[in-house]
């Protein structure tokens, strides 16, 4: 951590620069003593990738970044207060610190926040922030974190733990065997020193397989922002051994869509199928993603066009959470029939269909947006089919 980065001169040209050509600025000769370009470059495109995502430390001046790798690993502000509302207590250990948006947002809702991480810059760089932020119940731990817990002799209320998903050997990864720290090798020695366990992990890891290498799994939250999965949170408690709730969220500009489950009676729900009606709709990409496919039909009480599709239809307008759609026509797919349609510009989306968008664009010459909307699907009869619609 090079602190003439945090002089006032430095700072100034850092946020005055902040949509320069940056190839520009690495090219030139050393503008301050002490510091390099690269290390100017670095600061202001992780600074500029803090925009949207951690406005919060955007905004506030003084604050040093680190290279924007780590800022585009970190949590969002939007995920990480998601995840500050879960727990309880007054002490929380984040086994895997990094930056530290998710320990600052965990530090509102605790007393005393433990931020542990083995890279001593990345730990004095969190540490100058927090003290920038006015955050002054995080106590930085430049060390491993389970080395720190088998070595503590406290025990803390919740434990939270987002595993790195780069592992030396076999590059990115997202299962938890994988990550490192190795999760489900470390649970035993995690559940000595709490009951209540936060993890974080990839979106793109299968939720039965988390539940399968984890243990006392109670809730799997699969949080999205405007309809992007960004993380699954799974939720372990010492002992627990009921039912699993899933929880959907997806984080929207002016409001929130929830959907709640339980992963059992998703496997055993016994629902409707059949043709398309008057509306369609297709749930976010959350509820995609829990797989509570059968879940959302009985809840809203519609019919699944087929067991694979995804799609829903009814003959009346629910409140639901994801897009809806009035269904003007249902047709056999064929170019025929698309031809008849004479829709030279639409949005297409398929679900279960042998044809993907780009193809269906080239061989049909359908240009991309408008505000017609063309489903390709299956039907619960296995016919293909197609679907033009209007959004509401």
């Amino acid at each position: 951590m090079n602190d003439i980065i945090l002089n006032i001169g430095v700072q100034d040209f850092i946020s005055k620069n902040i949509s320069a050509d940056t190839m520009s600025i690495l090219l030139k000769k050393p503008v301050f003593e002490g510091v390099s370009q690269k290390e100017l470059v670095d600061q202001i495109e992780a600074k500029k990738k803090s925009r949207d995502k951690l406005p919060t430390w955007f905004a506030s001046s003084n604050i040093y970044y680190p290279n924007k790798l780590n800022i585009e690993q970190t949590s969002s502000e939007s995920t990480a207060e998601y995840k500050a509302q879960i727990v309880r207590g007054k002490t929380l250990v984040d086994l895997t610190g990094g930056f530290g948006v998710d320990s600052y947002f965990f530090s509102k809702k605790m007393a005393s926040v433990f931020h542990c991480e083995i890279n001593l810059e990345l730990s004095e760089i969190a540490a100058h922030n927090f003290k920038v932020l006015g955050q002054n119940n995080i106590k930085c731990l430049p060390e491993d974190g389970i080395t720190f817990i088998k070595e503590s002799t406290q025990n803390f209320d919740w434990i939270y733990v987002d595993p790195s998903r780069r592992n030396d050997k076999k590059g990115k990864v997202f299962l938890l065997e994988d990550c490192l720290p190795n999760l489900p090798e470390h649970l035993p020695l995690i559940f000595e020193r709490t009951q209540h366990i936060l993890v974080k992990t990839s979106p793109l890891l299968d939720i039965k397989k988390g539940v399968e290498e984890l243990e006392f799994v109670k809730e799997v939250h699969v949080v999205a922002i405007n309809n992007e999965v960004k993380e699954l949170l799974f939720i372990l408690e010492k002992g627990y051994n009921g039912s699993i709730g899933i929880k959907t969220i997806n984080l929207l500009p002016n409001r929130t869509d929830t959907f709640n489950f339980k992963l059992e009676e998703e496997q055993n729900t016994a629902i409707d199928f059949g043709e398309p009606s008057a509306y369609l709709y297709e749930p976010n990409a959350a509820i995609l993603k829990s797989g509570g496919f059968k879940s959302v039909a009985k809840t809203y009480n519609l019919k699944k066009l087929h067991p694979h599709s995804h799609l829903y239809s009814s003959n009346r307008i629910v409140d639901f959470p994801g897009r809806i759609f009035i269904i003007e026509k249902t047709l056999p797919y064929s170019k025929k029939s698309i031809k008849s349609m004479a829709v030279p510009k639409a949005n297409i989306t398929t679900r279960n269909f042998p044809i993907s968008v780009a193809e269906l664009r080239k061989k049909h010459k359908i240009k991309d947006g408008g505000n017609r909307y063309l489903f390709f699907t299956t039907d619960i009869n296995d016919n293909l089919i197609f679907l033009l619609c209007k959004k509401i």
